[in-house]
């Protein structure tokens, strides 16, 4: 049985049970809890009956489409200065602190958000509370180590420029927003955005950003959620940062519609594949038919019994890798097509994949993929949430982005509701708008 609290107004020192799973003798499987505490900075927890870790991150509302054109990769670069050092621990002292206790710990970066994360024993979540409320509220971010870091950073963006399938991406990204829109550019920013940005920048960034209002700390496992608000409210509040009185940020809104241009762009480098991203505009991210389009997706490309793959791979054997894909944001999305091909086989590869998408917006699937389509989608959800990082990395997301907070078996009724005729719809509506193409390869 489970029991949803749907997301309504919290005023700071309150706390709120949003969810609770028992079995059918009434005992608690899953509980999920929620306090906001000075400042406006929201702690969720889930409770898992039998876990023996547990999983924290701290979500900050902030990425690369919050930054201007002057501090392009500004998000990036914060999060890795925070694992620099603080005015209790260096940069060693931070890894030897998880590392001595078995513990996994990173972070990233997204075009919404920054997450800092860490799973550990049990035992061990208040080092990994007071490690993290350590890095967020008090890094030095010294100059010595911003031109460390600055470095490290270009080697990154010269490892992704070596990587096909990021560069044909970030190509088809920029095709469709525009080179000069936030989403449209790369998450690590540019050589010359990161050369010429200044520690002057990166702390008002970080000060305007980094508040309590904009950041969510979600933790999943063995807890008491109690005991997890007493410790997280004593490791943020170093250098008074919960003295403030906000409220917490609402989940970004698209107020409208952005604004997506097909067309075709080109690179080229010296690999020996082509890599192409085939695609089109796609839903927003609160659109009530993103389930009919995950089960879509699913079908078209999304596995080894996909249409795509099929018919790409297995029966012409045009390409090694194919697969689709659907990704959103609060007022865009974009949905298309990934191949690796030999150049000689390109124009081929195209051929099928664009008669596929115009088969598939005319036709829509059929009863037995949407059933496995189906299937696919609520095994891979189920499967992916079997610990405690997935837990936890579910809740923090819902926080932060989404309006609610779907419990697992609302979303998986959500997709086995999903019709012919609505997937038949979201596939005309998609496959049949202009298409925006990148291509990646040889001279």
């Amino acid at each position: 049985m489970i029991l949803t609290s749907r997301r309504t107004l919290q005023r700071p020192g309150s706390t709120r049970t949003l969810q609770t799973q028992t079995d059918d003798a009434g005992r608690v499987l899953s509980r999920v809890r929620r306090s906001v505490l000075p400042g406006g900075l929201r702690v969720i927890t889930e409770e898992l009956a039998g876990a023996r870790s547990a999983s924290i991150g701290v979500w900050v509302g902030v990425g690369s489409r919050d930054e201007t054109a002057s501090l392009h990769g500004c998000s990036h670069f914060l999060e890795h200065l925070l694992f620099k050092g603080t005015r209790e621990r260096s940069a060693l002292d931070i890894s030897i602190a998880l590392d001595a206790v078995g513990g996994e710990f990173n972070a990233f970066t997204a075009k919404e958000y920054t997450c800092f994360h860490a799973r550990v024993l049990d035992e061990d979540l208040g080092l990994a509370i007071d490690v993290l409320g350590d890095m967020i509220t008090s890094s030095v971010m010294s100059a010595a180590d911003v031109d460390a870091e600055r470095d490290v950073i270009l080697d990154e963006i010269a490892m992704h420029d070596d990587d096909p399938d990021d560069v044909v991406h970030n190509l088809f990204a920029e095709q469709a927003y525009g080179a000069d829109t936030a989403l449209g550019r790369p998450i690590a920013g540019t050589t010359e955005s990161i050369e010429a940005m200044t520690r002057a920048q990166i702390v008002r960034f970080h000060k305007r950003h980094y508040r309590p209002a904009n950041t969510v700390v979600s933790v999943a496992g063995n807890l008491d959620h109690a005991a997890v608000v007493r410790a997280v409210e004593a490791a943020f509040a170093r250098r008074d940062w919960l003295s403030g009185d906000e409220e917490p940020v609402p989940p970004r809104r698209g107020a409208r519609r952005v604004r997506v241009h097909p067309g075709k762009v080109e690179a080229t480098r010296p690999f020996e594949q082509v890599n192409v991203v085939l695609g089109m505009e796609g839903l927003r991210r609160d659109d009530p038919r993103r389930f009919a389009l995950g089960v879509l997706n699913t079908a078209l490309g999304g596995g080894t019994s996909s249409r795509l793959f099929q018919e790409v791979r297995e029966v012409r054997g045009l390409a090694y890798s194919v697969y689709s894909f659907a990704g959103s944001h609060a007022e865009s999305g974009l949905v298309g097509v990934s191949v690796g091909c030999l150049p000689a086989k390109l124009d081929d590869v195209l051929t099928v994949v664009r008669a596929e998408l115009a088969r598939v917006a005319a036709d829509g699937i059929t009863d037995e993929e949407l059933r496995r389509g189906q299937g696919q989608l609520r095994g891979g959800l189920v499967l992916g949430l079997e610990d405690s990082a997935s837990r936890m990395s579910r809740i923090g997301k819902a926080e932060l982005v989404h309006d609610e907070l779907l419990s697992i078996d609302e979303v998986l009724d959500s997709i086995a509701a999903v019709t012919l005729d609505e997937v038949r719809d979201v596939a005309a509506t998609v496959f049949s708008r202009p298409e925006i193409m990148a291509v990646v390869g040889p001279a």
